[in-house]
């Protein structure tokens, strides 16, 4: 029967630091107290060796098939853990949103970010996020780096309509912020421009007006 595991992922390496050194939540912390494990079962056996009734002692044949019935479980334990540790290692990298439980409100509140490594102990795999770790359990989406990329590239474009002026103050030292700001996004995808709000595409519709007019004033001028 395997032991269990406990090990640091990062990169798709094993660290040499594990998940003990790495402090975890009281509740994750009693979660794991409260599992049963194979030391605590052959405890208790020993326990009930050791108590039973010597004038009925208890038959060899029902020790063996506790054993039996044990090593089975714990070897389906051991396969959805391996499979669990597949499926966390796979997250590194990537974007995820979690949805957790505030432990002063208990409201459930969501939090995102990228799975900078994973700690696997005690047959559970925890996700590490700006230094924080969560249960894999938590996580609610993983979020697809073209998901990302398509978001963070219209936040900024965006951001950087916001920054602009009001139209009617526009200058012509305008102007070739406002052409790469078409440039931009006319070599946005499809997939991209559709993150982008079009009262953002308004307002660089209406900027690029009020620069044709403020070009034409300049030159009939």
């Amino acid at each position: 029967m395997a032991d269990n595991i406990s090990a640091v992922i990062k990169d798709g390496v094993v660290q040499s630091s594990t998940a003990s050194s790495i402090s975890l939540s009281d509740k994750d912390k009693a979660a794991k107290s409260s599992s049963l494990d194979k030391d605590a079962f052959l405890q208790l056996l020993v326990a009930q060796m050791k108590y039973q009734d010597p004038l009925q002692p208890t038959d060899n044949t029902e020790y063996i098939s506790q054993l039996a019935n044990f090593s089975e479980l714990e070897e389906m334990q051991n396969l959805s853990a391996t499979m669990n540790l597949q499926r966390a290692s796979a997250l590194v990298g990537q974007e995820v949103v979690l949805k957790v439980t505030n432990s002063t409100t208990g409201n459930s509140e969501f939090v995102s970010g990228q799975v900078d490594y994973v700690v696997y102990e005690n047959n559970k795999a925890y996700v590490s996020i700006d230094e924080s770790l969560y249960s894999v359990d938590d996580i609610y989406e993983v979020i697809n780096p073209s998901y990302s990329e398509a978001y963070a590239l219209a936040k900024k474009f965006v951001s950087a309509i916001a920054s602009f002026p009001a139209v009617k103050d526009l200058t012509l030292e305008h102007e070739n912020a406002i052409k790469t700001l078409r440039e931009t996004y006319d070599a946005m995808s499809a997939y991209q421009k559709s993150f982008v709000a079009s009262d953002a595409i308004k307002m660089l519709e209406s900027f690029e007006k009020k620069m044709a007019e403020l070009k034409l004033a300049a030159e009939n001028t």
